[in-house]
């Protein structure tokens, strides 16, 4: 018999990847999830750095991993530098210092592209897993294990719980872009007064006193 819940797990596992991603963006500010996409080669296995150290974040602009093993630090360094994460390592001992970048308005519209290419990948994804569903049902309709009203109302459940998901991307992608516009506008502030003006996008300008 034909099990929707299979690949409402699918799907589901599918748009929990895409969130664990979008959260290891760097954004400006620090965030210890950011590093959880990186995998250090220790020990025989590739393991993830919140599990060679303790990770903090002091200040919106840093990220310390206090690394438990010393013979671990030059790994994570290396593993830290070869990520897409653009972060330049400091070692100090057995801690690693993580300074932040800028968000610069060139690497807001290189994330925001990023951001939607992320998206529509997953959605991919998940149309993927919809048409193995539909496949399996027409199987399961050619060996009569099921009836033709049987493989309508699975097709429908299984397009609904694709739109659910389809949906969730969406609103994850609009959500996550609005909080690099959000960063990028906090970060471009000074102690001077500012105004924020749109125009075709946001744009932010230096009042004149």
């Amino acid at each position: 018999m034909f099990e929707e819940n299979n690949y409402l797990q699918k799907m589901s596992k599918t748009f929990e990847v895409f969130t664990k991603e979008l959260s290891s963006l760097r954004t400006g500010r620090a965030n210890a999830s950011m590093l959880d996409i990186i995998k250090v080669d220790v020990y025989g296995q590739k393991m993830p750095i919140n599990q060679l150290g303790s990770i903090t974040t002091p200040d919106p602009r840093m990220i310390n991993i206090q690394v438990w093993d010393l013979s671990n630090v030059n790994l994570i360094d290396a593993s830290i530098k070869k990520s897409e994460l653009g972060l330049n390592p400091q070692i100090d001992g057995q801690l690693i210092r993580l300074p932040v970048p800028d968000l610069s308005e060139e690497r807001r519209s290189e994330m925001k592209k990023l951001i939607k290419s992320m998206g529509e990948k997953s959605k991919i994804s998940i149309r993927n897993i919809r048409r193995e569903a539909n496949d399996e049902l027409k199987k399961l309709l050619k060996s009569k294990e099921i009836t033709e009203d049987d493989e309508k109302k699975f097709e429908k459940k299984i397009q609904i719980i694709t739109d659910d998901q389809i949906k969730k991307i969406d609103e994850k992608v609009i959500s996550k872009e609005t909080e690099i516009m959000k960063i990028w506008i906090q970060l471009s502030m000074s102690p001077s007064s500012w105004m924020v003006t749109a125009v075709g996008e946001l744009k932010i300008k230096n009042l004149e006193i």
